[in-house]
């Protein structure tokens, strides 16, 4: 029994050596890589601001929480980074299909592993953004879940993406329609809106940016006519005296959740 003991006891030691804990994002610095042991596997975490902002919406205030009868759901996840989001619908739904797209390579290959350490089954995953067209876009990496297909004419280029059309991926009908995607939801969604018939519920992340038009109403305009009902709420960049200023953070003056359902 007592040999037992210790080499349980060592097996222990050894199993909890491989994993990092959750740091204190207040001290650990930012774009470190390092693994920790998350909902039973282990998770490759590239920033960890950025993953502890998604921990806290994604697990804990469960914004992506739906129901469905069909405990076989259709998922697209538009903007899946590391793969957090993937583990909380297949965790909800194991027998939901999900096809997601990252266009960062980094990130993309993060997710790869991230994903293939939980073993899931029935997930695509596409390393391209999404846009209203085919093609090679210039876009700035933030190392982290900002970054965006940008102006060929910025300073912040630091690499280009292959994008496409969500059209070419909605033929039936979807469940759960997943998009945050740094400013380029408005595109995607005037490119789809006469496939939103698919769509039975949509989430939605809006970004504004300083000095470029705002297009929230489009949005707005689109779901609307598709028939959502919609409820919209601000995660965290919040201006309580937007008159005096407007606080802003990777660019934006603004950013919505938009929940839409029929």
């Amino acid at each position: 029994m007592r040999k037992f003991i210790k080499t349980y006891q060592f097996l222990k030691n050894v199993i909890k050596s491989l994993f990092i804990p959750i740091p204190n994002w207040h001290k650990f610095p930012r774009h470190k890589m390092f693994t920790i042991l998350f909902e039973g596997s282990e998770l490759i975490v590239p920033d960890n601001a950025s993953f502890l902002s998604q921990e806290k919406e994604i697990f804990k205030d469960e914004i992506y929480n739906f129901h469905c009868n069909n405990m076989s759901p259709f998922i697209i996840d538009a903007g899946a980074n590391i793969g957090v989001s993937i583990i909380y619908f297949k965790k909800k739904y194991p027998n939901s299909k999900i096809i997601a797209f990252e266009p960062d390579k980094f990130i993309f290959n993060v997710l790869k592993k991230n994903i293939y350490n939980f073993s899931f089954c029935d997930i695509t995953l596409i390393n391209k953004g999404l846009w209203d067209k085919d093609g090679i876009f210039d876009f700035r990496s933030e190392g982290s879940d900002s970054g965006r297909v940008i102006n060929s004419n910025s300073d912040d280029i630091n690499k280009s993406v292959e994008l496409t059309s969500l059209k070419n991926y909605i033929d039936r009908k979807i469940d759960f329609l997943k998009i945050d995607i740094e400013g380029a939801e408005t595109k995607v969604l005037i490119d789809i809106q006469k496939q939103l018939h698919f769509v039975e519920k949509i989430f939605i992340e809006y970004h504004s940016f300083k000095d470029q038009k705002q297009t929230l109403n489009e949005v707005i305009n689109i779901l609307t006519k598709a028939g959502f009902r919609l409820y919209i709420s601000s995660p965290s960049l919040l201006s309580l005296s937007p008159f005096m200023k407007l606080n802003s953070y990777n660019d934006m003056d603004m950013q919505l959740n938009i929940s839409g359902w029929k």
